[in-house]
């Protein structure tokens, strides 16, 4: 469950210009980015967005699969 909130965490910092440096590719500076011509072109960051979006609710699902699988206070 604390990957996700990392990737978030990461995003955030991205957005804001504290992350990973310009030429590299993270979907908080590509949402920064976009910013400028999201009326004209959406999609630039509808994409990075929804990326984000899956793949935390994913790693949620993956952490708590794995901890009702693994967490012997849960069986009763």
């Amino acid at each position: 469950m604390g990957l996700a909130g990392a990737i978030l965490t990461i995003s955030g910092l991205s957005f804001v210009g504290l992350g990973v440096p310009a030429p590299l590719p993270e979907w908080g500076s590509m949402l920064s980015s976009a910013r400028a011509v999201i009326r004209d072109y959406p999609h630039i960051i509808l994409y990075p967005g929804i990326a984000i979006m899956l793949s935390v609710f994913a790693f949620n699902l993956f952490g708590d699969g794995l901890r009702d699988a693994l967490d012997p206070r849960l069986k009763t």
